[in-house]
Order: C-alpha cells, then sequence, then structure tokens
C-alpha cells in the first residue's frame, strides 16, 4: 500500500510548528477562564445594574441556571462533535478547519454575551433570556470545537511517543500562560475601560465589554496562528481514518476501547479531586486562615509552578515512563492534602501544600492526554476503526462533569460550613471547620487515592507498548490485512471496519505486560 510522500520539515519550520500550537493554548485558555470564571462574575455584578434589583436578583438566578443545564447537556456533545471533526476531510486537513471556523466564531460571541447582548436586557428581558440562550450554546459549542481539534490533533501532528510528549507540554505550557495571565489581567482591563469611557474607576459595563472583545480578539489571534501555523501528518495510519461512522458510532468507539476507558476514570478522580480543592481556596483564605487578601499568591503559584513544570515534562519522561509520572503526582497531591489537613492556619504551610498541589496538575494532567492520545491507535488496531477527535473529545467531556460536580459541591460546602453572606473567620464554628476539612481535603484525598490504584492495576498502554501498537499497524497496513475505509467501504457490510482478532491485540500486549511483571 502506497502513501503520498511529504516534504522532510525542516528543524526551523518545527520550531515553528511548535510555537505556533503553543501559542494556541495561550489564547484557548484565557478565552476559557474567561467564559467560565470572569463571565459568571460579569453576570453577577454589572450585566444587570440598571435593572430594578429584585429582577436584577431572579435574572442573575436564572443566568446563573442556564449555564450550568447547558454544561452538563454538553457533556453528550462532545463526542458527537468529535464524529463531526474525525470525519472532516478537507486540504487542511481535519483538525485545522475547526480551529479557524470555532476560534473566528466563537471570538465574535464572547464579545457578544460579554456587551449583555448590546444591552437588550434593558429593552426587553424576555428577548435577552431567549436570545442569550441561543448564543451561549452557539458560543459553548464553536468553543468545544475548537478546544476538541485541538488537542485532537496533537496525533496527527506526529506519530512519535515522544514528540507527542512536546506538543502536550507546549500546549500545558501554553494554558498556564493563557489561563493564569488574564487572571493578573482581567481587573486592571476592565477597571481601565471603564474608566476610560464613564470616568469612574470601578467595573463597568464598558470595562467587561472592552475586556469581552480583548478575550475575543486573543482567541482569533491564536486559533488563527494553529489553523495556518500547524501541519497535519498524511501517514498511512491516518489515511486508514477517512470514515468514522455515524454519530452512535462516536459512542461505540469510547466504550470498546478499553484502555481509553481506564485512563479516562483514573483522570476523572483526579479531576473532581482537584476541582473540589481549587473551588474552596478562597473559603481558606478568608474563613480558615483569615487573609482573604494573600488569595493571590494561589495564582502566583499556579502559573510559576506551571511554567516550570510543563517544560521539564518531556525531559523527565526521557528517563521516567510516564506512568511513574503520573502515579508520582498522585504521591504529590497526597502529601498536599497531608499538608493542608495539618496545618490550615499557617500561611508558609498552605504556600508548601499549593506548591506540592499543582505541581501534579502538570504531570496528571499531561500524562492524562498522551495516555488517550496513544489509546487513538490501541483502539485502531483493536477494532479497525481509528477515532482520533472522538477519543481526545474525552477529556473536556470529563473535566466538564468535573466542573458540574464541583459547583454543586463547593455551594453545599459553603452552606454547611457557614461560609456565606457576611460572614467571618470568627463565625465558623468547630463544627463548620470540620465540614470544610472533610469535603475540601479527605473527600478528595480518597479520590485520589482511587485515581492512583486505577491507574497503577488497569492501564497498560504505555510508551514501549504504544511503539508495539504503531509497528503492528504499520505491518498490517502493509501487507494489505487492514484496507484503507474508501476502499473497504465498497466491499464490507460494517461501515469498513477492519476488524483485528483477538489474538493480534494479545500478542501485542504481551511483551508490555510481561515487562510490567518484571518491573513489579
Amino acid at each position: 500500500m502506497e502513501t503520498a510522500s511529504q516534504p522532510t520539515p525542516t528543524k526551523k519550520t518545527n520550531v515553528g510548528r511548535k510555537f505556533a500550537y503553543a501559542c494556541g493554548n495561550v489564547g484557548q485558555s484565557g478565552f476559557y477562564n474567561a467564559l467560565n470564571t470572569y463571565f459568571v462574575i460579569y453576570v453577577t455584578s454589572a450585566m444587570f445594574v440598571n435593572v430594578d434589583k429584585h429582577l436584577a436578583d431572579k435574572l442573575i438566578g436564572i443566568i446563573t441556571g442556564l449555564i450550568v443545564v447547558i454544561r452538563i447537556a454538553e457533556i453528550f456533545l462532545d463526542p458527537l462533535l468529535g464524529n463531526l471533526i474525525d470525519n472532516t476531510n478537507t486540504k487542511m486537513g481535519r483538525f485545522r478547519p475547526w480551529q479557524l471556523i470555532g476560534g473566528t466564531v466563537s471570538a465574535i460571541l464572547i464579545a457578544v454575551v460579554y456587551s449583555g447582548l448590546f444591552g437588550l436586557v434593558n429593552v426587553n428581558t424576555t428577548a435577552f433570556i431567549v436570545l442569550f440562550v441561543i448564543t451561549f450554546i452557539a458560543l459553548d459549542v464553536f468553543y468545544s470545537l475548537r478546544d476538541i481539534s485541538y488537542w485532537g490533533m496533537i496525533p496527527a501532528l506526529s506519530e512519535d511517543s515522544h514528540e507527542r510528549s512536546v506538543y502536550t507540554s507546549l500546549g500545558s505550557l501554553g494554558g498556564s500562560i493563557g489561563y493564569n495571565g488574564v487572571t493578573i489581567i482581567v481587573v486592571p482591563i476592565v477597571t481601565f475601560f471603564t474608566a476610560k469611557f464613564t470616568g469612574e474607576w470601578v467595573q463597568g459595563q464598558s470595562g467587561w465589554t472592552s475586556f469581552g472583545i480583548f478575550a475575543g480578539l486573543l482567541g482569533l489571534l491564536t486559533a488563527w496562528g494553529v489553523a495556518f501555523g500547524t501541519k497535519e501528518s498524511k501517514s498511512a495510519l491516518r489515511a486508514k481514518a477517512q470514515k468514522n461512522g455515524s454519530p452512535l458510532a462516536a459512542f461505540k468507539a469510547i466504550a470498546q476501547n478499553d484502555q481509553l476507558l481506564w485512563v479516562a476514570l483514573s483522570y476523572f478522580f483526579y479531576a473532581v479531586a482537584n476541582v473540589i480543592t481549587g473551588g474552596v481556596l478562597l473559603y481558606l483564605f478568608k474563613y480558615i486562615l483569615n487573609m482573604a487578601e494573600a488569595y493571590s499568591i494561589v495564582g502566583v503559584v499556579s502559573i510559576v509552578v506551571g511554567m516550570i513544570a510543563a517544560p521539564i515534562y518531556p525531559v523527565l519522561n526521557k528517563f521516567i515512563p510516564r506512568k511513574f509520572l503520573f502515579l508520582g503526582g498522585d504521591v504529590l497531591m497526597i502529601i498536599a492534602y497531608i499538608i493542608f489537613i495539618m496545618g490550615p492556619k499557617s500561611l508558609p504551610t498552605i504556600v508548601v501544600a499549593l506548591i506540592f498541589f499543582y505541581i501534579p496538575g502538570t504531570f496528571v494532567q499531561m500524562t492524562a492526554i498522551l495516555g488517550l492520545t496513544d489509546s487513538i491507535e490501541y483502539g485502531q488496531l483493536k477494532n479497525g476503526k481509528r477515532n482520533e477527535a472522538v477519543t481526545l473529545s474525552v477529556r473536556p467531556m470529563i473535566d466538564k462533569i468535573a466542573g458540574a460536580f464541583s459547583n454543586g459541591i463547593v455551594g453545599a460546602i459553603a452552606v454547611a460550613a457557614g461560609m456565606t453572606g457576611t460572614a467571618t473567620a470568627s463565625d465558623i464554628t468547630s463544627s463548620g471547620r470540620a465540614t470544610f476539612n472533610t469535603w475540601a481535603f479527605y473527600v478528595p484525598l480518597a479520590l485520589i487515592v482511587l485515581s492512583m490504584l486505577t491507574y497503577a492495576f488497569k492501564v497498560k498502554i504505555d510508551e514501549k507498548m504504544h511503539a508495539r501498537i504503531v509497528a503492528e499497524l504499520e505491518a498490517k497496513l502493509a501487507s494489505g490485512e487492514i484496507e484503507d475505509d474508501l476502499e473497504s467501504d465498497d466491499e464490507n457490510s460494517d461501515d469498513g471496519a477492519a476488524v483485528i482478532e483477538p489474538a493480534d491485540i494479545e500478542s501485542v500486549l504481551a511483551p508490555a505486560v510481561a515487562d510490567m511483571r518484571t518491573v513489579k
């Protein structure tokens, strides 16, 4: 079977492509922070400032409730969006078109929602609610198309496991800069432009509109950078995946890939623990430490740790298997929780705990992304179908599920511990502190242990096993055992899937299992 030859990229070209890919997540993560964290702050503080207070409170409840419902519903939409991307076949490739389309449309729509739909709420509240639902759903869908295609294109950029870790590292580094960078500049931008347009140094509507335009431009330029600055490969393995079936096939592809599911489950336990604790850190500083003004330390620690940990990940991965980086990250999280539990009233102790808490974020998340990426070839060998974007849509889907859990649990913690309204640190009872510690630290600690056990005993795919899978696939493609989908669709009634016999999978798994037993 012949494949089209491609020009070998020069070192300079490779650097340029990696730079473009890294910058892509600067805008994407900054956009995500603007859409999730600060949009809710804008809704509660400025969107309804010119509306009667009673009506404003009602509208805030409706809008925030709608956001939660939309996010939960989108959990089931992401695999379908991944299937749409997997079935895309253009001259630009499979993923880059969605960087262009998703980045452009979502950039326009975020500016629109930050404008309060151009002040429509002050004219007709019913029309505002209807149009807001339509606009926000469209915004979330097109952002998801960009997000899924961004991480989904890693296997399209390289088939080498280490090279993929480099791209993942660069994406994570860019994400840390973008996400935490927006945290640093949001208040100055909103305040400056409010003062420029109204003369008042507050966070008003004009300032938030300017921030929405800034977030949109940042997202737009970086998405275009990925669309025009990267190049998808045209290897034999990817040529196998020109057609990926109906939307139902997206869920089937996930269900049949056991390694994908085990990696996803271990990451899910980590993600829920991470967002619960991250969501209550402000309460920790305000009601336990009684030092709300020191909360900015959290942002400083997270961005510094992220900028250090992300670049060293691929270096460490040259000497340390990814499995041990994941498990090591879980161990660091366990240490962080022990420190949180033992010293919740000491700021220096909390800073140390924060360092241990944020370091694993890079190691665990990057290992999970790479594990999901490598499971693409595993699924292709096992089921005869290559699902790239569908497989990589699992991670954002997990993050959304974890976020939904977090929203409910964090709110329950605040109410149960008495950390609401005008309460102060002195108002919190010993029972309230115990409730806070249980849900903020003990429950997440148990989830991290589950994450570690799941990964240690159920996840089999590693760098060596992935290399064997790629070699096996290439051999089957060369011998014609796996036919191109475009050729086999006319001959087979099962969507052209070349089903691989269980014995083929075992021939690849056996050496990997033997290696693991030797390590033990």
